[in-house]
């Protein structure tokens, strides 16, 4: 497994793979890997010649009150997990190689921000589509690789890919889940035993609400309405937010005639759970 620190070597590396017809896995992280980056690392593994893992803890998308210094770091345990799991390069750059000196353009996310987590982290996805934007032409795959446990992230940068051009396939990767069906996050720890008995009904609320559809409620209020209801039923976390809309357009809808969202977000005493579930008119389930 090669590391390589700098843009320009990166660069060089890339275009060789390139020109002898290889493709390019991209799994693009800030570090401190988990069960999550791993299967992302293994679709890569499955569908590509070459495997690049990049790892920078991205200052751009943090904003007030997320503690950049505090971002969990552990450089020699990723590196020991990159190469277990068939890594060919990681690209590790410092801040001062990404952003030598403050940009002199910015990119706006006109769509797809304002909705879910994104209301609540303003600028966050600029900070995102900027990191990518400067990551896509650095490492130059042909397909990329995002979890769809965070679906509006993802619908962020479809729509970067799409505005802007890009080469490259996006693989959105099927949430990986504990036995009782709650997403697996690091941050799962951070509950107490009650809260985590309690957090699988967040998904079991999405799945009522997709349930719904499957019987035929084609409207989007009572559909949130009804999986709100269970919700609060379920759990003592306080509601951040559900919501249902298009998908991956992620604009309101007042009938379910295409794929949508159904998501959710729960604050607990030490930690901020989100889910998801996308699918059609019909019901039907298509990701996660």
């Amino acid at each position: 497994m090669q590391v390589i620190h700098k843009i320009e070597k990166m660069q060089r590396t890339s275009s060789e793979y390139f020109m002898n017809g290889k493709t390019i896995g991209f799994v693009p992280t800030m570090g401190y890997l988990h069960e999550g980056h791993l299967q992302l690392i293994k679709e890569a593994r499955k569908q590509n010649d070459i495997v690049i893992l990049s790892i920078f803890v991205n200052p751009l998308q943090f904003g007030a009150g997320e503690d950049l210094d505090t971002y969990p770091r552990d450089e020699e345990r990723d590196m020991q997990l990159a190469e277990e799991n068939g890594v060919d390069v990681v690209f590790l750059p410092s801040r001062d190689t990404m952003y030598p000196q403050p940009l002199s353009l910015s990119i706006s996310v006109d769509k797809r921000a304002d909705v879910l987590c994104g209301r609540s982290r303003p600028g966050h996805f600029e900070g995102v589509v900027t990191v990518l934007t400067k990551l896509f032409n650095i490492c130059q795959p042909t397909k990329a690789y995002f979890g769809l446990k965070d679906a509006q992230q993802l619908a962020v940068v479809d729509a970067l890919i799409q505005d802007f051009n890009f080469p490259i396939e996006l693989v959105g990767v099927a949430t990986i889940r504990e036995n009782d069906g709650l997403a697996k996050s690091s941050r799962n720890v951070r509950l107490s035993q009650q809260e985590r008995k309690e957090a699988p009904f967040i998904q079991k609320a999405l799945k009522k609400g997709n349930g719904m559809v499957a019987d035929g409620t084609k409207n989007p209020a009572q559909i949130v309405k009804e999986t709100k209801k269970f919700l609060e039923s379920q759990t003592h976390g306080r509601i951040d937010y559900v919501e249902l809309l298009s998908y991956p357009e992620l604009e309101p809808v007042k009938e379910i005639d295409r794929q949508v969202i159904l998501a959710a977000a729960v604050n607990y005493q030490q930690a901020r759970l989100i889910d998801n579930v996308i699918f059609d008119e019909t019901g039907t389930i298509s990701q996660g």
